[in-house]
């Protein structure tokens, strides 16, 4: 019995969590029925930050090697001033520049409160970057009234590795200024083979009045209830 305790504890997180490894057919026999199985894909919780007219929202720690993918959830982030961008951009040096050279493309839908434009889905140059250390846009017009706002999730891949560049994915949706309804989409990779550390967000020339953004790695695990 021992041998068999020490090779499933081996596969035990220290939350108590079991690894996909300890789930096969010599460690568990005679399965009837199993609930609520869930693999690849547990959102583990990092940091949680809340601006309160913030210049910019960064996280300057805890993105690492420990997860392959990143997570970063964006709640009803609010701008100081109407008919501004909201931009994300990243670093190397834990935030000390935001600075990384990126490539990047993406497209719109949106609709308006008054039926316009309908329906309207497009490809956007303003969105792409060319080899740019400048901001990426992730939501344009947004406004101060107390229903306008931008939520929507980034993922960003391996942002460790020291070997491939780094590829990111978002999709945001936004209640502007103007009483419509705009969804991005924005992809792209930073250009470099140095890990990025660390992640800005801000509103062109204005500060980030409120919203909450919540980073998580995101790891392969079973769950069984």
């Amino acid at each position: 019995m021992g041998v068999i305790t020490r090779n499933a504890a081996n596969n035990i997180t220290t939350g108590g969590v079991i690894l996909p490894a300890g789930i096969n057919d010599t460690s568990v026999a005679s399965i009837s029925e199993l609930q609520q199985v869930a693999t690849g894909g547990g959102l583990n919780l990092i940091s949680s930050q809340t601006a309160s007219a913030s210049s910019s929202i960064e996280f300057t720690s805890g993105i690492d090697s420990t997860y392959d993918v990143y997570r970063i959830d964006i709640i009803n982030a609010h701008g100081s001033l109407d008919d501004k961008n909201f931009q994300i951009n990243f670093s190397t040096d834990g935030g000390s520049n935001y600075n990384v050279t990126k490539t990047t493309t993406g497209f719109i839908a949106e609709h308006g409160e008054d039926g316009t434009p309908s329906g309207s889905l497009s490809y956007n140059t303003f969105l792409d970057l060319a080899q740019s250390t400048g901001n990426q846009t992730l939501g344009y017009n947004g406004g101060t009234a107390g229903s306008d706002s931008t939520s929507g999730t980034i993922y960003l891949f391996n942002p460790s590795s020291t070997t491939y560049v780094k590829h990111f994915i978002s999709h945001t949706n936004i209640k502007d200024y103007t009483d419509d309804c705009r969804t991005l989409f924005v992809a792209g990779y930073c250009n470099t083979t140095s890990a990025i550390n660390a992640v800005r967000f801000t509103f062109i020339s204005a500060n980030v009045d409120d919203g909450t953004f919540k980073m998580y790695g995101i790891s392969a695990w079973v769950w069984l209830n």
